[in-house]
């Protein structure tokens, strides 16, 4: 971790926190939920509305798709931006969104509230130099083979353009499992609190890729420290155009909700977090 200047933690810097919007990031637990794509105008002003009321801070929604088959559904680009900004201001929810491409950036950034650079994008350097230079929010989610030593270095990239709003999201890694989509590694998120300033959040529905333990998940990653939580929720997951095993129906997600907040407040109280 030698190499580690600006993300590692030291006297002088304990723990970084930042607003966006209403939001103290490092503070205020974020939770982020809604649609792995963003399918339609109705579609995601539905499904913003519907987090908001079970107690989302924050918008989710692709418009933009690295999908493993070039054939499958790579989001609306452009229009899936507006639609995904118009839900924002309704709902008054600061969105994320991801970018794959160095040429999107700065467009991009004219509709999101919080860059996301993808697992599959966490060694993209120029991607994460460019994300760094606008000085928006950048989501860094954890590559899938990727160490912790790693993951905190492509953060020194953003961080060495300037850009000191980073998130750190553990989505889980590939291991020898297969029942599960990815593994989950729980114990990052402990171990990120101990060696950086970054916060740090946890991503059970990519992590895992099964609804039936999503619930588990996302309250051991709370027990572990982590600073926030993102949550696919989509009306109706079986005709979801992506990642629709994964996906939390409202219902589902307000259920969730209420064991989160529950966690939440028992874990302040006895100051585990």
């Amino acid at each position: 971790m030698k190499n580690l200047k600006l993300s590692n933690k030291t006297k002088n810097k304990q723990k970084t926190t930042f607003k966006i919007s209403n939001i103290e990031v490092g503070k205020d637990f974020l939770m982020i939920a809604g649609p792995c794509s963003v399918e339609s105008e109705k579609q995601i002003i539905e499904i913003a509305k519907k987090v908001k009321k079970s107690g989302a801070n924050i918008l989710r929604g692709g418009a933009y798709k690295p999908r493993t088959s070039p054939y499958s559904f790579q989001g609306l680009g452009l229009k899936g931006l507006q639609y995904l900004k118009k839900a924002g201001e309704i709902t008054k929810l600061p969105i994320v969104t991801e970018v794959v491409d160095t040429r999107d950036v700065y467009l991009v950034a004219e509709y999101a509230d919080i860059l996301q650079i993808g697992a599959r994008n966490m060694q993209n350097y120029s991607l994460l130099q460019e994300a760094g230079r606008t000085k928006v929010p950048v989501l860094l989610k954890r590559g899938f083979y990727s160490t912790i030593e790693e993951w905190l270095n492509c953060a020194e990239y953003i961080l060495n353009e300037g850009n000191d709003k980073v998130i750190l999201c553990e989505r889980g890694i590939r291991t020898i499992e297969t029942y599960t989509r990815n593994t989950l590694d729980v114990s990052a998120i402990s171990l990120i609190k101990q060696l950086s300033h970054l916060p740090v959040i946890a991503d059970p529905s990519h992590a895992t890729g099964l609804v039936s333990i999503i619930e588990k998940m996302s309250l051991s990653s709370i027990m572990a420290g982590s600073d926030g939580l993102m949550l696919e929720v989509h009306s109706e997951p079986a005709k979801a155009l992506s990642d629709s095993e994964q996906a939390l129906t409202p219902h589902q997600f307000d259920g969730i909700m209420k064991k989160i907040i529950l966690v939440n407040k028992f874990c302040k109280q006895y100051k585990i977090l």
